[in-house]
């Protein structure tokens, strides 16, 4: 059997070790991606941790996986080998649960999850089936698109599902690694783009990402800032901070949204 490089974790808490694997081979419904990129995300703490139901070991983490295709198992239909592709945290979906009967298929009851229900990107190949697989356009680089896998997607999702439209204040709590996609985001999409971070060194960065406003909330009234600007029609909250999302709920315009992707246990 070919031999592969892995990341993999043995152990709940225990170390990521490189060791040696067989090259998977896809069964019916999957490919094989030979990953060019694959990107670091938070969420992979549940994997190394042991925080997921159901997880078993040893597990290779990794959900933002750019690749190409090198070999595709019997009836997958449209995807070719060769092709670029990309799989996020969305790793496949059954499509015969009531969710996905209704189009919901990040709802599905069975979702499958690269790195958690079987192994994923920290490798030089991974097996995934051919529904959770997206196309890569040949402009994007791979280092590129693979957080769009993950972080691109859940900051783009929320904010063109916030009910806001073009011109209206849309601010961004929090300027790390889905935070700076939300900003690029709420640019593009035509919003009045506020970038709310703790200490003034993220200002620059902030405005050169797209921010039009920038509001330190260590040193300022975050609600009275955001109605100084007419209130927010919605926040985009990517910080795993209670504290620092509660502040903002006295900002929010009539009707607005404050849209929790960075989850802490603590309320609101």
């Amino acid at each position: 059997m070919a031999k592969m490089r892995a990341v993999q974790v043995v152990r709940a808490g225990g170390p990521l070790e490189i060791v040696e694997r067989e090259v998977p081979e896809p069964a019916r419904g999957e490919v094989r991606v030979r990953i060019q990129a694959c990107g670091v995300c938070h969420s992979d703490s549940l994997t190394v941790e042991g925080q997921w139901s159901g997880l078993t070991f040893p597990r290779i983490p990794g959900h933002e996986i750019a690749g190409v295709i090198e070999a595709i198992g019997a009836d997958v239909v449209e995807w070719r080998v060769g092709q670029r592709v990309g799989v996020g945290w969305f790793g496949g979906n059954c499509g015969h649960c009531e969710p996905c009967r209704r189009g919901w298929l990040i709802d599905c009851r069975h979702l499958r999850i690269p790195g958690i229900s079987y192994d994923g990107g920290y490798a030089e190949a991974a097996v995934a089936p051919a529904s959770a697989l997206a196309a890569i356009p040949d402009e994007l680089g791979d280092a590129e698109a693979a957080p769009l896998l993950c972080a691109g997607v859940t900051t783009f999702n929320a904010l063109r599902r916030s009910g806001a439209m073009p011109g209206n204040v849309v601010a961004i709590l929090g300027i790390g690694g889905l935070g700076h996609l939300g900003v690029q985001f709420a640019n593009k999409l035509g919003f009045r783009t506020v970038a709310i971070a703790r200490g003034g060194d993220k200002e620059a960065l902030a405005r050169k990402l797209g921010a039009h406003h920038f509001i330190d909330n260590a040193t300022e009234d975050v609600a009275a800032a955001l109605n100084h600007l007419g209130g927010a029609r919605a926040v985009l909250a990517t910080v795993t901070s209670a504290k620092a999302m509660t502040p903002v709920i006295d900002g929010l315009a009539v009707r607005g949204r404050l849209i929790v992707i960075g989850v802490d246990p603590e309320p609101i």
